[in-house]
């Protein structure tokens, strides 16, 4: 949720909406809890027997994320929940459970610091760990909060060690995040919703303390009611009206009755302010003639003329037409006195709501949203590092929870293990030649547009065995068996599990599985090749030989093409010789002229005589050309 109201409408207009490019090489903070809820429950939604959702859906969007993205993920986990958080958890549950949230008992004794902490959902928290738990045999680094999830995602963004939280929750920008990702749908051609600090601030002028303020006033997660008579809009105007450094302050001010706006020690007390009905407005405007609206009266108009009205016609008083504004200096003035008057009567309204409130603005609020200290470690952050899968076992955790067969759940990892593979390559870090000690790098076949987003198909070749004498029995047969599954199908994109028929999978097509790309297996006689997209610039990297030699055929290929084309085009303007084949469309020229040579009462030369047809020149042109033709 975050900031109560529809704070995330307010931000949507200074949205980038990036491609799946964007997080390219980038580290990204993710807040775990909002993949296991949001998306699980979408899961079971569309399939109620659904097995385990919230693993089938973490398995499949890390593998996304980390090679199809090119992402480095960091997933965060949430720590103990803050007592202040008990009531809105609270109205969660009624809201879930159908109930009438009038019914929610008050919370007021709950919602402190030093209220005894509640623990989460016995269920969900089973679940987490689970996530954890797999999260950890694919080699991913995870990190544990003190508190809220998505305050650690913002305090690894504030601090630089990730480039972008991927959260729905809009207090990360409270947190003190600088760029949020709110959805990432990765099977997904359309761009997705990226918010950066930057554009926020150019764009609204708001900061983060602005933002804390507004979350005061509105209501968040920590406070579900806020301010009454306050939205997001109003919310916006009111901390507009003050800059970073001391909007906290004024609030504080306005919490003790002190009314912000007349600085020094004659500062009034709001109760003692007057209410905006019971002072009037000083008259500013001078009198105007009723008939054509301008300083004076309609009577020496008359008799004397108006001076303005002389200046645009003829006439001494021109009537006014409907909607005429006078632009003369006490109209100015009155507006101006009476937009101010307004402004004040505003500001006055909404400070006695401010400070009608008890214990506002809350202290432990600002201080939760200003801290620094989020992570569940005592050392700081730790290295954050990525480490290869476990894959025996990972085969041996999915099979056991999600009943997968062995080469399904190998099948699945080969994209991942194939940009590590080629991450390695590129440091010069690698210590096998062989993606998955069977596959070795053959060639570029062409560029792959998946997603709105170019990808480079390339062909692994597997070794033979004679490549792996050196390896042990068992060995050889597990490397042997890990493919047997794979079927290729006539498509060029898409290869399937001959044997897959569990209905606990929904199709590839929806946006909530993020399954990446089945590698597709070519095998013959004599060779087996392997069939992968993999990143451009990646594949540059590792092995640029290979990718020079495939730009140069390309440019090869391009070039003959562009001359193929450059000659049938000549050739589509040259007028051929000799006899044209029958059941070939003649030009309007030639169709003329055949039609003319052929006529059956031409002379010996071939031309026709005057007499032949009647071709008058009274006669309109289409009839005379209907005439030649036939």
């Amino acid at each position: 949720m975050g900031v109560g109201g529809s704070f995330w409408d307010l931000l949507k207009p200074y949205a980038r909406h990036e491609g799946a490019g964007y997080l390219r090489g980038r580290r990204v903070a993710v807040d775990l809890s909002f993949w296991v809820i949001s998306h699980s429950a979408a899961i079971r939604a569309r399939s109620p027997h659904a097995r385990l959702p919230h693993l089938r859906t973490l398995f499949f969007r890390t593998l996304s994320l980390f090679s199809k993205m090119g992402a480095f993920p960091v997933f965060v986990v949430d720590g103990q929940p803050s007592p202040l958080k008990s009531q809105v958890r609270a109205a969660r549950f009624f809201r879930g459970s159908g109930m009438d949230l009038a019914a929610l008992p008050s919370t007021e004794a709950e919602a402190s610091a030093d209220a005894p902490v509640q623990p989460r959902n016995a269920k969900f928290t089973r679940y987490v760990e689970d996530c954890v738990e797999l999260l950890e045999y694919l080699g991913m680094p995870v990190l544990r909060a003190k508190g809220e999830g998505e305050a650690l995602c913002a305090q690894l963004n504030n601090q630089g060690h990730v480039d972008a939280c991927i959260t729905s929750d809009s207090d990360a920008f409270l947190f003190g995040a600088k760029t949020v990702i709110k959805v990432l749908r990765s099977n997904c051609k359309e761009p997705f919703e990226c918010y950066n600090m930057a554009d926020i601030e150019s764009g609204l002028g708001l900061k983060r303390k602005q933002m804390v303020a507004m979350a005061l006033l509105v209501g968040s997660d920590h406070d579900l009611h806020g301010v009454p008579g306050f939205g997001p809009e109003t919310a916006l105007r009111f901390v507009q009206l003050f800059d970073e450094d001391n909007v906290l302050a004024k609030l504080y001010e306005i919490g003790k009755g002190v009314y912000p706006f007349i600085e020094g020690v004659s500062a009034p007390n709001i109760d003692d302010l007057p209410s905006p009905s019971t002072k009037s407005l000083p008259r500013a405007r001078s009198p105007h003639c009723s008939h054509c609206g301008h300083p004076g009266n309609k009577k020496n108009h008359i008799k004397d003329g108006c001076n303005f009205c002389l200046v645009d016609s003829l006439e001494n008083c021109v009537e006014k037409p409907a909607g005429f504004i006078c632009e003369c200096p006490s109209c100015d003035k009155a507006r101006d006195m009476k937009v101010q008057r307004r402004n004040e009567n505003w500001q006055i309204k909404v400070c006695k709501r401010i400070a009608a409130e008890t214990n506002f603005p809350n202290e432990e609020i600002i201080n939760l949203y200003l801290s620094d200290d989020n992570l569940d470690n005592e050392n700081g952050v730790p290295l954050l590092t990525w480490n290869k899968p476990d894959m025996e076992i990972l085969v041996d955790f999915l099979s056991f929870k999600q009943n997968w067969e062995p080469a399904y759940i190998r099948q699945r990892m080969l994209p991942m293990l194939s940009t590590i593979y080629l991450r390695e390559m590129a440091s010069s870090q690698s210590k096998s030649f062989l993606l998955y000690d069977q596959y070795k790098f053959h060639s570029i076949q062409r560029i792959k547009i998946r997603y709105g987003h170019p990808y480079y198909l390339v062909k692994w070749k597997r070794v033979t065995r004679s490549m792996i004498s050196n390896d042990s029995p068992s060995k050889q047969t597990e490397l042997e068996g890990k493919n047997d599954k794979v079927e290729v199908l006539d498509g060029d994109d898409e290869v399937v599990d001959e044997e897959e028929e569990e209905p606990t999978m929904i199709s590839e097509t929806t946006e909530l599985l993020d399954e990446p790309d089945v590698p597709q297996v070519l095998d013959d006689d004599k060779d087996c090749f392997l069939l992968t997209d993999e990143d451009i610039e990646l594949v540059n990297a590792a092995f640029p030989d290979e990718a020079q030699r495939f730009q140069e055929e390309q440019r090869l290929k391009e070039a003959k093409s562009i001359a193929r084309k450059s000659k049938l085009n000549v050739a589509g303007f040259e007028t051929p010789k000799g006899p044209r084949p029958s059941g070939v469309q003649l030009s309007i020229k030639e169709f003329y002229r055949s039609k003319k040579g052929l006529s059956g009462d031409s002379g010996k030369d071939g031309s026709r005589k005057s007499s032949d047809v009647d071709l008058s020149k009274n006669l309109p042109k289409s009839v005379r050309r209907r005439l030649l033709f036939d």
